[in-house]
Parts: structure tokens; C-alpha cells; sequence
């Protein structure tokens, strides 16, 4: 049972001199004793190095009891696990069940016996290496499993990025159009979490699925016509047609993807994906498409990131356009305010106006 320190450290709590030199002389053979003559001094030993790994602790001491003492203990989290044997002349049931009541781990009755004490403290001390070996085993499993959870969460975070990054390359955009509009989607959904017709974003866990769903937004357009998403100039209809197809395509691909799978809890950001796919590219007063749906019968996540899209397309340079500066960006944003997005959202981009700056420098393309 050695601790780390050598020998375990018992500290002996009685107000009777008798008491404490039998005790003492009975246990230091195998024990690092430490006494107390009252209960104020019995708190200050147990706080300071080396700290008890068990206290035998008289019940009847002036100025502050032992019902006291063992009450202070367990109110400070960095002592409460020491074991507690009181040691008392108290031997009825009553005292038995309040001192075990407030915490103790035994109750021996005076007169003292050394042997019988020798043995009660051998034990406890056992049981406490054991749990505190659980313990530590315990912590060690919940630290590697954070570990792995966090590495299956970078390569899942990577992978999506990859897929997406895959639909991006074909459009002739960069991987940063997907980091900007995901830190967009990130910034607009924590700014609202606050606005009672958000609620549904205080949900936890819900933003960090929604941040991690915005990357597929457009993978659909691994399913359009190199001629037609790479023109350079404006589409004729039957081009801007089967362009506009691409919000339908990304969703059945997720949808399928869903598909057979029992557990959907952890791909509960897939489902939200699939709403972003397919409708952000609807618009407030319903003149969107593919569905038409207008106000708030569009998606929220949609909602989100169809203001962040839009500024991100704005202000980076495509095939058919040149980049728009980006306060000529945030005007026509403003301008879109009730008609193309949420006015809520475009309320939130004003308000986060400077941190959207800052995202589009710091993910700028080269």
C-alpha cells in the first residue's frame, strides 16, 4: 500500500494525549503518522503536504468536533475522498449511523484496541489504492477516447472538405471558398443563437453540425456539364436550367448516402446537409429555386448559408465576372435584405460585419 511519497500518511485527530501515543506507537511501524489535538488543527494538517491518505478522527474534542471536521472535508473537492474512521467512545447506534451518515468509512468504539485499529486502517487504505487505481484507469480511458474521437473528427472534417473540395475544383474555385463560408455559416448561427426566432440553434451540438454540413452545400455540381459550369458568359435557359439542378443532385447524392445506414444519429449533420444542398439557393419572397419555398418554410441551415454564398461569390472572382469589392459585396447583401434572405440573417451580417472582413483576408485566395 506505499504511496508515492513512501510509506501511507495517517493523521490521528484526538484531544487526549493517551489516545494519541497509543494510536501513534501502534501504527508508525508501517504508517507515516501525523497527529492533531483538535479539530482546527486536524483541517490545517490535512491541507498541508504530505497529505493524509486516511484520518482517524475522535468525535467528542472541544471547539470544533469531529462531526464538524468530517463536514469540512467533504465540502472541499480536493479532500473529500480521504477515508474517515472515527474512533470514539460514542458507541451508540445512533452515533454510528450519524458518523457514517456525514461520510465516514468505519466507526471503532474506545477503548482503544490496537489491533483491531491496525487492521480497519490496512483495509481502508487498500480499498482507497483500489479505487484510486479505478480512478486513474478510468481517466486514462476517457482521455485516450477524446483522443480518438478528436482524430475520427479531424479526418471526418478533412474528408468532407475533400468531397466538397471536389465539386469546388470543377467550378474553378479554391478550397477556400469552402473554409470561408463555413466560418460565415459558424459566425452568422453563434450571433443569432440569441434571437428568439432561433432558438433552435442553442440545441447542443446544433451550430457545430450545421458548420460542419456547410461544406457540401454544392456538390451537386459534380453532375454538371464542364461546357455549362465553366461557361464563361451568361447562360441561355436551357443551360441556366439544368445549372439550377445541381441544388437536387447534391441532396439525392447525400440522400443516398444515407441510405441502409441504422444508426443516423451520428450523421445527423448529413441530414442537415441535404437541407442546405438543396435549398440554399432558395429565396425569401419564394422566387428561388428548386422548390419555391419562401420565408421561414426554407431551411434555417439554407437560410444561413445562402447569405453566406452569395457574399462569398460576390467578392471572389468566377469564370463569368470579376470579384466585386467587398463593400459593393455587403450592399447588394443589404439589398437582398427581405427580398433574396432572411432580414434576421441580413441584420446578423450587419452586425458581424468586420469579423466577415476578416474571415474573407484571412482565407483569401492566393
Amino acid at each position: 500500500m506505499p504511496s508515492a511519497r513512501g510509506k501511507p500518511v495517517v493523521l490521528i485527530v484526538d484531544d487526549m494525549p493517551e489516545n494519541l501515543a497509543v494510536l501513534g506507537e501502534s501504527l508508525q511501524s508501517e504508517f507515516h503518522v501525523r497527529v492533531a489535538n483538535n479539530g482546527r488543527r486536524a483541517l490545517e494538517i490535512a491541507t498541508s503536504d504530505p497529505r493524509p491518505d486516511l484520518i482517524l478522527l475522535d468525535v467528542m474534542m472541544p471547539d470544533i468536533d469531529g462531526y464538524e471536521v468530517i463536514r469540512r472535508l467533504k465540502e472541499d473537492w480536493a479532500l473529500r475522498e480521504i477515508p474517515v474512521i472515527f474512533v470514539t467512545a460514542m458507541d451508540s447506534d445512533a452515533d454510528e449511523e450519524t458518523g457514517l451518515a456525514l461520510g465516514a468509512v468505519d466507526y471503532i468504539h474506545k477503548p482503544i484496541r490496537p489491533p483491531i485499529v491496525l487492521a480497519r486502517v490496512r483495509t481502508h487504505l487498500e480499498l482507497k489504492a483500489a479505487r484510486d487505481a479505478m480512478a486513474a484507469r478510468n481517466l486514462n480511458l476517457e482521455i485516450e477516447v477524446q483522443r480518438r474521437m478528436r482524430e475520427n473528427q479531424q479526418i471526418q472534417d478533412v474528408s468532407l472538405r475533400a468531397l466538397a473540395g471536389l465539386a469546388e475544383t470543377r467550378d474553378n474555385d479554391t478550397g477556400n471558398h469552402i473554409r470561408r463560408t463555413q466560418s460565415y455559416v459558424d459566425l452568422l448561427a453563434r450571433h443569432l443563437s440569441e434571437h428568439p426566432d432561433f432558438a433552435p440553434l442553442r440545441a447542443d451540438g446544433i451550430i457545430e453540425l450545421i458548420v460542419k454540413a456547410a461544406p457540401l452545400h454544392d456538390i451537386g455540381k459534380v453532375g454538371i456539364p464542364d461546357h455549362i459550369l465553366l461557361k464563361p458568359g451568361p447562360l441561355d435557359p436551357e443551360e441556366w436550367r439544368i445549372m439550377q439542378t445541381h441544388a437536387r443532385l447534391g441532396a439525392e447524392a447525400i440522400e443516398s448516402a444515407l441510405e441502409g445506414e441504422d444508426d443516423q444519429a451520428p450523421l445527423a449533420f448529413l441530414h442537415i446537409a441535404m437541407d442546405i444542398a438543396y435549398s440554399h439557393h432558395e429565396k425569401w419572397d419564394g422566387t428561388g429555386y428548386p422548390e419555391g419555398l419562401s420565408m421561414t418554410a426554407i431551411p434555417m441551415p439554407a437560410r444561413l448559408m445562402a447569405v453566406a454564398d452569395v457574399f462569398d461569390a460576390l467578392i471572389t472572382r468566377r469564370v463569368y465576372k470579376p470579384a466585386f469589392p467587398i463593400d459593393k459585396a455587403a450592399a447588394i447583401v443589404r439589398e437582398g435584405k427581405g427580398r433574396h434572405f432572411d432580414p434576421s440573417i441580413v441584420d446578423a451580417f450587419d452586425a458581424c460585419f468586420d469579423q466577415f472582413v476578416e474571415i474573407a483576408h484571412r482565407y483569401a485566395d492566393d
